[in-house]
């Protein structure tokens, strides 16, 4: 089992749900990275739970404690272990996931793999709750990225087939990027955002759960930086996204829609703006034979929806090897898109700043 990625710093994050703590460990970090607490904090804010009605109730302060690998608010170059610890955790509601499985959850495909010595409380391993980790790294990702001018950010872009306005984010500004941040429903038109916000209160009260898609964009990294086939950038982002429990899907640039075009249209055109080459189109995403090409990176992904309802459902008894009905209790979100968010702009930050900490041509 392996819970690590990264190439020139890697991060591995270990607990479970229910456990004393979760957290995680950055080797390879460069020494002298300013540490911004308060940034990684606001990042960890925006993924916390009991933020809004279409959340799961749950409380779960998520102050990190830094144990290593920081000394004066800089990162001393050995390795960063943190841990964040769990208070809010009501694991009698699992009791009966012990032989019985939640449809959508790892809970049989994990009893077959662990040989049922898995944690099942809340998800154990398996559970949302280890995005907190990723969300603290890619915090100190995102900060670090800024002060090379380079941002990130994510939108809901749609909610259960409610769009937002069709307004690329590659055309915000980094102010514009921050503001978006700082908005608890995180759509360019709050008319929208509402809209969406109603549909999930809708599915709330029918007992069930609905999901959407996230777009998210890199804006400020240079051409140059991802290998061809295995190393490619939107091969190793995608690793890490489809790590995020509730990811089913990734689309880079025009995605899937380009299969709609002609070649001509598909073509990103290259020009001279001054001394940058640039594109007048991105529909490859800003991303060619797997290496940036100077244009803001853009991928879409699609988040299901949350799979622990309230509405009585078929399953089995895979320890009786019996068929059953299973209720789902417990705190669980109606909508878990809006918390996704900073979960997937911390993979993009990771991603970059592992990227830019690789590049020969970087003079960091």
């Amino acid at each position: 089992m392996s819970s690590s990625w990264g190439k020139n710093f890697r991060l591995t994050v270990f607990g479970e749900s229910h456990s004393r703590g979760i957290g995680g460990v950055i080797d390879d970090l460069p020494a002298g990275i300013p540490v911004d607490m308060d940034a990684i904090g606001r990042m960890l804010a925006r993924r916390a739970t009991g933020m809004s009605a279409i959340a799961t109730a749950r409380r779960e302060p998520d102050k990190p404690e830094i144990l290593s690998g920081v000394f004066n608010g800089k990162t001393t170059g050995t390795p960063l272990a943190f841990v964040i610890y769990n208070g809010d955790q009501h694991s009698a509601d699992y009791s009966n996931l012990a032989e019985t499985a939640r449809p959508g959850h790892a809970d049989y495909s994990g009893f077959v793999r662990y040989g049922g010595y898995n944690d099942y409380r809340g998800g154990g391993h398996f559970s949302g709750r280890l995005t907190a980790p990723v969300v603290f790294a890619g915090g100190l990702a995102a900060s670090w990225l800024e002060g090379r001018g380079v941002g990130v950010a994510a939108r809901i872009k749609s909610i259960c087939g409610i769009e937002d306005e069709d307004r690329a984010l590659s055309t915000l500004g980094l102010d514009e990027m921050a503001a978006l941040k700082a908005k608890p429903f995180p759509t360019l038109s709050d008319g929208r955002g509402r809209l969406m916000y109603d549909r999930a209160m809708a599915a709330k009260a029918d007992l069930d759960s609905v999901g959407g898609v996230i777009e998210c964009c890199i804006i400020g990294l240079p051409a140059g930086l991802g290998d061809p086939i295995f190393g490619a950038f939107e091969s190793e982002l995608s690793r890490l996204l489809f790590s995020v429990p509730a990811v089913k899907g990734v689309e880079f640039g025009a995605g899937f829609d380009i299969t709609k075009m002609t070649g001509s249209e598909a073509n990103d055109e290259f020009y001279m703006d001054g001394p940058l080459v640039r594109t007048r189109t991105n529909n490859n995403g800003g991303i060619n034979g797997g290496i940036t090409n100077g244009m803001p990176v853009t991928f879409r992904v699609a988040v299901k929806p949350t799979p622990s309802i309230a509405r009585p459902q078929s399953t089995v008894n895979f320890k009786t090897d019996t068929d059953a009905e299973l209720v789902v209790k417990g705190r669980h979100d109606a909508c878990i898109v809006p918390r996704a968010v900073p979960v997937v702009e911390s993979c993009a930050a990771l991603c970059a700043m592992d990227f830019l900490l690789g590049g020969k041509k970087i003079n960091d």
